[in-house]
């Protein structure tokens, strides 16, 4: 199984949790199955994704998308994020 691990930092973790529950349906169609958030216990807006997807391929595609910039930047990402393409052994 492949997964897409994500770590960024928000301005507002309420703004940046409606941009990504909206882009599901974006996710879904690249091929992404299931997502996990977790929120750093020390700071609310210090964000990870864990993003399982049908083939490592697809999220390749996704992480380097033009799609995932525009949502990230609607979002309120600050800076550039932290991607981890993983798979499960």
């Amino acid at each position: 199984m492949a997964y897409l691990l994500v770590r960024h930092a928000v301005k507002d973790y309420a703004q940046w949790r409606s941009v990504f529950d909206n882009n599901e349906s974006l996710r879904a169609a690249g091929g992404a199955k299931a997502a996990r958030v977790f929120q750093s216990a020390a700071d609310p807006n210090q964000i990870v994704t864990l993003i399982e997807w049908d083939q490592i391929d697809n999220a390749r595609r996704f992480a380097a998308s033009e799609d995932l910039r525009k949502a990230m930047e609607q979002a309120g990402v600050v800076g550039p994020p932290d991607v981890l393409l993983v798979e499960e052994v």
